[in-house]
């Protein structure tokens, strides 16, 4: 369906203002999901819990909530996306998914320990949620905003935005915990609780950037039976994906290295921390490494699209996404993880960046309702970290060790590679990627 809203595209205005988008959600990427919720949530409540009437370690009570997050946004955002699409609804669903993510963060404050369980749950995964629908929708802005030779540094800023907004947040809550009785804290507890609200509001706050300046929706589109047109609308262009080899390869070529990628970022501290004895304070330097590393990773590898193309550039990061993973079988000291970390930094940024901007290329010419194309390319995120992070777990469980997990990792790295070394990837200038 035609958009029935003129857009100025390259507008440097409306750019920055997508990316601030990532500046304003990255923090609960970062703090929430990675550096300090989940430590929090292991000293505020027992080894094992009991919910529902069933028993389990908190542990897994905690990667239950991540799992039933994504498989509510697997199964919802794809007819939200053709809803969005078809009714004009693109930022409506931004800010809708993005006042619930920052509500679920405030809700948090009011999580102290098993009392109040319950709320640290549901108030988790309602965040996680509206961080992960979200993301659907603000990626669909980016064929919107800008043309087609300038999605890769685009995408880049956005990624280096995310980076450099969520490690600011991380300092200042960081320096706030352990200060906290110099500014007043009753425990470190109330201070960690203020973290999370800092991040709310820092997701709230910031957002009203990309609200105000990116395209409105149109206010002339229908709006009887948007769920039954939204379906339709997602039938048709799943019709166009799978009648595409070099859509339906890239995105197989995606889900493969995606299981690699995030199953690396979900769990590289756990490796850390169970194979190398590292503290608490080095684990948040790895993850301030990861950040900062990977804003450079973002722009290089942009810069080497640029150059060779974007195929070139992605099958470049393979071949060192799988050294990574051999490598990492072979790191038994602290000093050579950091420089391991250095490089999983390097390629994190440029992977997710590139490959964000490469399926905008590959969506067809002059395509304006691009959310529900998204949504597809969401989802098998979404499916791939269930996918990698299980079959990081089951190897580890049958084999007692987790560097038989990581080499298994660095077999989905080899079979994104072999899928999109098959695939074609047009350049802004006509031209493709050979096969």
């Amino acid at each position: 369906m035609k958009n029935d809203t003129a857009i100025v595209l390259n507008n440097p205005r409306t750019v920055n203002a997508w990316a601030f988008f990532d500046w304003a959600n990255s923090a609960f990427a970062l703090v929430i999901t990675a550096a300090i919720f989940p430590a929090y949530f292991a000293a505020v409540t027992d080894d094992i819990v009991t919910v529902l009437g069933r028993t389990m370690s908190s542990s897994s009570l905690y990667a239950y909530a991540v799992s039933a997050s994504y498989l509510v946004i697997a199964l919802v955002s794809p007819l939200l996306s053709g809803i969005a699409d078809f009714g004009g609804r693109r930022m409506f669903f931004l800010r809708f998914f993005t006042v619930m993510g920052a509500l679920g963060c405030l809700s948090l404050f009011l999580f102290r320990g098993m009392p109040s369980l319950a709320i640290g749950v549901v108030g988790f995964i309602v965040a996680m949620i509206g961080f992960a629908g979200g993301l659907v929708f603000y990626n669909s802005y980016l064929p919107q905003i800008v043309t087609e030779d300038r999605y890769d540094r685009v995408s880049a800023r956005g990624f280096s935005f995310g980076y450099i907004g969520s490690v600011l947040l991380l300092l200042v809550n960081l320096w706030m915990i352990g200060n906290s009785d110099k500014l007043g804290f009753a425990n470190e507890g109330v201070a960690t609780r203020l973290a999370f609200v800092m991040v709310g509001l820092w997701w709230i706050g910031f957002a009203q950037i990309p609200f105000r300046r990116l395209p409105a929706d149109p206010k002339n589109r229908p709006r009887q039976q948007l769920i039954t047109k939204g379906f339709a609308e997602l039938v048709k262009v799943a019709r166009i994906v799978g009648q595409s080899k070099n859509i339906l390869r890239f995105l197989g070529a995606f889900f493969c290295y995606s299981a690699g990628v995030q199953t690396v970022l979900f769990l590289a501290a756990t490796f850390a921390e169970k194979e190398l004895k590292f503290e608490t304070v080095q684990l948040i330097i790895i993850v301030l490494i990861l950040q900062l590393v990977a804003v450079g990773g973002a722009y290089l590898f942009a810069k080497v699209s640029e150059w060779r193309g974007n195929k070139f550039s992605l099958l470049v990061m393979l071949v060192i996404w799988i050294g990574i993973c051999f490598a990492a079988n072979q790191v038994y000291t602290q000093t050579q993880f950091y420089i391991l970390a250095g490089a999983v930094g390097l390629v994190m940024g440029g992977i997710q960046s590139l490959s964000r901007s490469t399926y905008s290329k590959l969506i067809p010419a002059d395509t304006k309702d691009t959310a529900s194309f998204f949504s597809f390319y969401d989802v098998l995120e979404k499916v791939a970290i269930v996918i990698g992070t299980f079959s990081f777990g089951f190897i580890e469980q049958i084999t007692g060790s987790m560097r038989s997990s990581v080499l298994v990792l660095g077999v989905f790295f080899v079979l994104g590679f072999v899928i999109l070394a098959g695939t074609r990837i047009r350049h802004a200038g006509g031209g493709a990627d050979g096969a």
